[in-house]
């Protein structure tokens, strides 16, 4: 330590003009970062779903399909007509838009004495305002049954107007171009806006205005927490500019590696800011208390102690973010927990090497000697908190391990209670337009869960078509799949027109006359391939509930595996599998990240210690505050979900560096020959100093995220902010306390064993 804080001093101007060069290399980078908060994107290649879902998002552009929910008191009017016409028109003439489906546009099929008519429902031209014409059109519409639940809802009161993308258009461009000009009309139903580039384009507009509004707030408060703590502008400018310095460095690699950010990344700045001041500020406090003639000799003297125990923190919080990788679903959280971690590293080298360089070159200052009783004496925080709590510590140990206890049995319970949460709607508050459009989406046209079922064979077969609707049918049967559509059921109404009941022909050559009358129809590209070798039934899942989606995943794979053949070869995917997948994935994805760095603590701990024994006593206290962290999930109705899977392992991780501190610092002054109560109260007054101010900006910089739009990310900055205070004061109280009670027990015994000698 004390060559590496010689080399740090010496070298100085090199590490400083280092971190310039790096700095204005990486930031030119970090215009080159994209957005991507598409989910499905973010899907593993491991997961035969995942890959299913993209494979067919590439074969069918299922992906590339949005709805406009529209609203009114009845869609039947002529004033409601006219409107949805508009707005069918306005889309259609939107650049990137390939097609447009409404009631004003949408293909109708009709037997008649004429014979098979196949024209539009209405004529756009000439809609129906009066009530005889619109009359006819509701009963036709009802009638038929082919529009209800996937363009109109069975009460008359909704419809949608659904849009398919060209597959080389910029998604979020189209998207924002399709709601700008949709509400520009300003007309009087209501209008939402659903599907997957609806949904991307919103979240990917919400990371921004997070980022935009909540980086300056978090910046706000921490420099008021560090000008409080500190008094001083050295205590508020380092912090802040290392935090910065590693926050552009790893910006500036995500953008140079490639790496897009997700609605996770998107808050790696504001995590970073919170967690990585705490380094400098360790830092920072020991050089000023270690002041001599000059800041180079203070900061030489403080660096042989710091550095250890900085790098001890720094590794426990990176093994935190790292942990991630360890059984994580989403591709966005592994990303997430490495370049996180990979911040922390650049914070702490920064605090150990940029900011000495800075500090050695300070101006001499008055020598003065440190005294505890002094600087107790200038610290309102001092006499306020730290001072009775020592007298408290040494006066009711076992009260405050009790209390402990009880804290912890309560936890436990509350454990039992925790829900887990997967379903995308929930990542919205309960105003937002999006969650609404969800929520309508479920009510009246089977959700936005869709299913996709593939089929790979001869798509003019009649053996295929007939699989098809065999399929169809028994989907139905779920109370959760409300309607189906597949090319199969075109087939089938082409063959009632022809008055030939509703069914597949057996014979192939009705069947390739009944499809030309199909050439050139919008909806084949939506349902088959062009080579006509590849189709699929499109479907929706209502329930949000877990259960029913394994039920049914479970049903449906049994069924097609019945009845898949080599000449009809059936899979099935959607979002409901995924999502079951993901559920499961949340569980074990905890239990394995947490595993992980309660693992590394327990080592990291034992080797400071050098006693396996005492470091798994040490470890007592973050695990008690994690403990704490999943009880007051479970009481307060806090789900597990994409987000708040990450504060335990966080938690832990950033949270030991509390017990670090504590460790050290006793360790190191017991080895000055002071008893246990001496070394205790000087560990409470110095570096209980630097642990309060660290808790306040971490608690600080995550509550931040409250203000967030996303509510996965408000439950994440709320869970964090409470298991740093958690986690400080089991450091700050816990842990003394164990280390009272066992060097108590250590006196005793030694007692015991001279009073044997001497008898």
């Amino acid at each position: 330590m004390d060559r590496l804080a010689r080399n740090i001093i010496k070298y100085r101007w090199v590490t400083i003009v280092t971190v310039l060069v790096l700095t204005i290399f990486l930031s030119f980078q970090i215009k080159n970062l994209r957005l991507n908060p598409d989910v499905i994107s973010s899907l593993p290649d491991t997961d035969p779903d995942a890959v299913l879902i993209k494979q067919v998002s590439e074969e069918f552009t299922v992906n590339n399909m949005g709805m406009v929910i529209i609203q009114a008191d009845d869609i039947f009017t002529g004033e409601a007509l006219e409107h949805i016409r508009l707005i069918t028109d306005t889309l259609g003439m939107t650049p990137g838009v390939a097609s447009v489906i409404s009631l004003t546009n949408v293909t109708e099929i009709r037997g008649g004495e004429e014979g098979l008519q196949i024209g539009k429902l209405v004529d756009a031209y000439d809609l129906p305002d009066t009530p005889e014409e619109l009359a006819d059109l509701r009963n036709r519409v009802y009638e038929k049954g082919t529009y209800t639940g996937t363009m109109i809802s069975e009460d008359g009161t909704t419809t949608v107007i659904i849009f398919t993308l060209a597959e080389d258009s910029d998604v979020k461009t189209v998207a924002r171009g399709i709601k700008q000009k949709t509400l520009a009309l300003d007309l009087p139903e209501k209008i939402y806006f659903s599907g997957s580039p609806m949904m991307a384009t919103h979240i990917s507009d919400v990371m921004i205005a997070d980022l935009q509004r909540l980086i300056p707030i978090a910046f706000v408060l921490i420099i008021l927490i560090l000008l409080l703590g500190f008094r001083s502008a050295r205590g508020v400018i380092f912090p802040l500019l290392t935090t910065i310095i590693a926050i552009v460095w790893t910006i500036g690699i995500m953008a140079l590696g490639g790496f897009e950010m997700s609605m996770i990344s998107s808050d790696i700045p504001i995590i970073l800011l919170a967690v990585c001041t705490a380094y400098t500020i360790h830092v920072m406090n020991k050089i000023n208390q270690e002041r001599e003639k000059s800041w180079q000799k203070a900061t030489l003297k403080g660096l042989q102690y710091i550095i250890l125990p900085v790098f001890l923190v720094a590794l426990t919080t990176a093994i935190g973010f790292l942990s991630f990788v360890f059984g994580t679903y989403l591709n966005m959280i592994r990303d997430f927990g490495i370049f996180t971690a990979l911040g922390t590293i650049f914070a702490f080298l920064l605090s150990i090497f940029f900011v000495p360089a800075i500090i050695s070159m300070l101006p001499s200052t008055v020598k003065t000697t440190f005294k505890l009783d002094d600087r107790i004496k200038k610290s309102y925080l001092s006499d306020h908190y730290l001072a009775p709590l020592h007298a408290l510590l040494f006066k009711h140990p076992k009260y405050i391990l009790a209390s402990w206890g009880i804290l912890l049995l309560i936890s436990l319970l509350g454990i039992f209670f925790i829900q887990r949460s997967v379903d995308v709607k929930d990542y919205f508050k309960k105003n937002d337009p999006t969650r609404i459009a969800e929520e309508i989406m479920a009510q009246h046209f089977g959700g936005s869960k869709p299913i996709f079922v593939r089929f790979e064979g001869n798509m003019q077969s009649p053996e295929v078509l007939k699989t098809m609707i065999r399929t169809e049918e028994f989907m139905k049967q779920s109370p959760y799949v409300n309607s189906t559509q597949s090319i199969a059921d075109l087939i089938t109404q082409l063959n009632f027109a022809l008055g030939n009941g509703r069914s597949i022909p057996d014979d192939p050559n009705q069947i390739e006359q009944l499809w030309f009358m199909l050439e050139g129809n919008e909806l084949l590209r939506q349902f088959v391939t062009d080579e006509l070798d590849k189709g699929i039934i499109i479907s929706r899942f209502t329930s949000p509930d877990v259960k029913d989606k394994k039920a049914f995943a479970e049903t449906m794979r049994k069924f097609i595996s019945a009845n898949s053949t080599p000449d009809c070869q059936i899979q099935i995917t959607g979002m409901p599998f995924v999502d079951v997948t993901m559920d499961r994935s949340l569980i074990n994805g905890q239990l394995k990240s947490v595993t992980v760095v309660v693992i590394c603590v327990i080592i990291i701990l034992s080797v400071i210690l050098r006693s396996f024994w005492n470091g798994l006593f040490a470890s007592v206290p973050i695990i008690a505050a994690t403990l704490l962290l999943f009880g007051i999930m479970g009481f307060t109705g806090i789900s597990l979900n994409i987000a708040t899977v990450l504060v335990a392992a966080v938690a832990v991780g950033d949270g030991i560096g509390y017990s670090i501190h504590v460790i050290s610092y006793f360790n190191h002054a017991r080895k000055q020959r002071k008893d246990v109560r001496e070394a205790l109260q000087e560990t409470i007054m110095v570096s209980g100093k630097a642990i309060v101010i660290n808790v306040l900006s971490v608690a600080g910089g995550f509550l931040v995220l409250i203000f967030s739009k996303f509510v996965p990310l408000q439950h994440f900055g709320l869970l964090m902010a409470i298991s740093m205070v958690g986690s400080s004061q089991g450091a700050m109280t816990l842990l003394p306390v164990i280390l009272i009670l066992v060097n108590r027990k250590k006196e005793a015994s030694k007692n015991k064993r001279l009073n044997e000698s001497t008898h």
